[in-house]
Parts: C-alpha cells; structure tokens; sequence
C-alpha cells in the first residue's frame, strides 16, 4: 500500500513524486511510455527558471533522478483504470498489474493531434512524425514539411533547417502564434518557406510512400501540392482522460475540470499539469501543478 500513487511521469508525475517523498510519504510513479512527458523531445528548453538552456531530454533525466534519489518506485506500464473502495484506490494496468495507494495523483499529461485526413494512421511512422529530435536525422538532406505556427512547431522546424535541404511551414493562420523570438529566427533561414494562412488538406503517396502534402489557400482558396519527404505535425496536443472521468468531472474538451488547487470531485484524487482545465501549459505550469497536488495529497492524508 502506497501513501501516493502518481499515474504519470512527466514534469508534473516527477514534481510531485519529489514534494511527497520529501513530506515522508511512500510514493509510486507510473509510466506508460519514458519518463519526461513532452518535454523530453524539445532540443533546446530556455524558459525554466535558473537555467539558461537545457534540452528537454537532460531536464527529464535530472527529474528522474531526483524522485529516485528521494526514494520513488517506478513502474513502466500503462493505467487503464482508477476505483476507489473502501477508502482504497485500486490502481489497474494493461499489463494486469494493480496497485493499491490511499491517494492518486493524474498527470497524464497529452498526446499529438492529428489532422484527421485519409491515410494519415497509416502514415504516422512513414512519412509523417511529431518529433523531429527523433526522426529529424532520416531526413538529411532530404525536403520536409512542418504543420503547425506555435512553440513547438518553431522550435522543430529550426532542427529541421539544420539537417534538411528545404524546410517548408504550414501555418492556418495570419501569423506564428509562438515566441516572436522563435519566429524571428526561423524567419530568417535561406532553407525554410512559410505558407500562412493555409490549410493542409491532403496526403500525396505513390505506392504507400509519401511524396506531397497538399495544402489550400484559406483565402483565395487555390489549392497546390508540395513535393515533401516527411511531413511533421505540430498542431496542438489533447488529452486522454475519459477512462477516469467517473472521477473528475471533464470539461467540453476533456480536459480534468478543476481549479487551481487541484483536487477533484473524488476525495483522495488530484489531478496535475497538462490534463487539467487550465489557460496556461508550460513546463513550469505543470511542476507548479505537481508540487500543489503533492501538498493538497499529503494535507488530506494527514
């Protein structure tokens, strides 16, 4: 039996591993995929404070280490359900492992969205990626384009131009909606072409191989297709919360629909970092999240 039992290893599982451990309690931290969150897979983080630059993956690995060296157990699986009885929260994997903790945090963090066009399943993995710290390096030399005008989307696209012939940018709207300082820089690559106000609206393949990306004008409304190797997806992030939300209340988006102290509907559960309604995801947001949740948890255990 676990004084806490933290489903997620992200910015937000991590922080509130640390405050919990440091306040005396048994902690297990699970994870379904690698401990870091989104964060793992930036190639340069410049917006934590008292680090000028990190990259995402060393920052993760610092995390890891810091809950461990307080003493955390972890577990690489994959939570599919939550039930509390009895004042016990039964916690479930895909792997058919259950654990036992008198309270839970969620920081479940989000997955990729997708654009929702024919083929595109099938093509995640072959022609289309979301990180370019991973599969950058299969396009050298090679032309890709970046579906996307926020951080994310800027800051991979900059690694692209680095290893990349061509490095063209889809963008729906008028203007970038990341960092002008990001924007700036990217603006003024030789190798990199922007198409704003454009909508992507379809996948060339030629016997299963991706070789464009049709794109349409949303003003004028001409349509044209680009000659791309790769095609990169950076278009905004959703949650994955609808097993446990005979829990805690989902908001329209499916986001956890709690305030800043978070605490849910169910005594015991919280809820940390990207998962949760909020306006605001950032690293330092999430972390935020962790150590309130971390504290809310060992307030309502004492």
């Amino acid at each position: 039996m676990y004084d806490i039992i933290i489903v997620g290893g992200g910015p937000a599982g991590l922080t509130a591993a640390v405050y919990g451990l440091r306040a005396g309690k048994t902690v297990l931290v699970i994870e379904k995929n690698s401990f870091g969150g989104q964060i793992a897979f930036s190639p340069k983080v410049e917006n934590i404070p008292g680090t000028i630059q990190i990259s995402g993956a060393e920052f993760a690995d610092k995390l890891v280490e810091q809950a461990m060296n307080l003493g955390a157990e972890v577990e690489l699986e994959k939570v599919v359900g939550v039930e509390k009885r009895e004042g016990v929260f039964f916690v479930s994997t895909e792997e058919g492992s259950t654990f036992e903790g008198r309270s839970v945090i969620l920081a479940l963090g989000v997955k990729h969205r997708m654009l929702g066009l024919p083929g595109e399943l099938e093509l995640i993995g072959n022609g289309i990626s979301f990180c370019a710290v991973c599969d950058g390096a299969f396009y050298t030399g090679q032309n890709v384009a970046m579906v996307g005008g926020g951080n994310s989307a800027l800051q991979e696209a900059l690694l692209l131009s680095e290893v990349c012939t061509k490095v063209t940018v889809v963008q729906n709207l008028a203007d970038f909606t990341g960092e002008k300082k990001l924007a700036q820089a990217l603006l003024a690559k030789e190798n990199v072409e922007v198409f704003f106000n454009h909508l992507s609206v379809g996948y060339v393949t030629e016997n299963g191989t991706l070789t464009g990306l049709q794109i349409k004008d949303s003003v004028t409304g001409n349509e044209k297709t680009i000659a791309v190797d790769g095609v990169f997806l950076a278009v905004g992030l959703m949650p994955e919360n609808e097993p446990f939300g005979h829990l805690a209340s989902l908001n329209d988006w499916g986001y956890f629909d709690s305030q800043e102290d978070c605490r849910t509907a169910t005594e015991g559960l919280f809820v940390a970092g990207d998962c949760r309604s909020k306006r605001i995801r950032q690293v330092v947001t999430a972390s935020a999240d962790g150590a309130v949740a971390a504290m809310a948890a060992c307030a309502y255990l004492d």
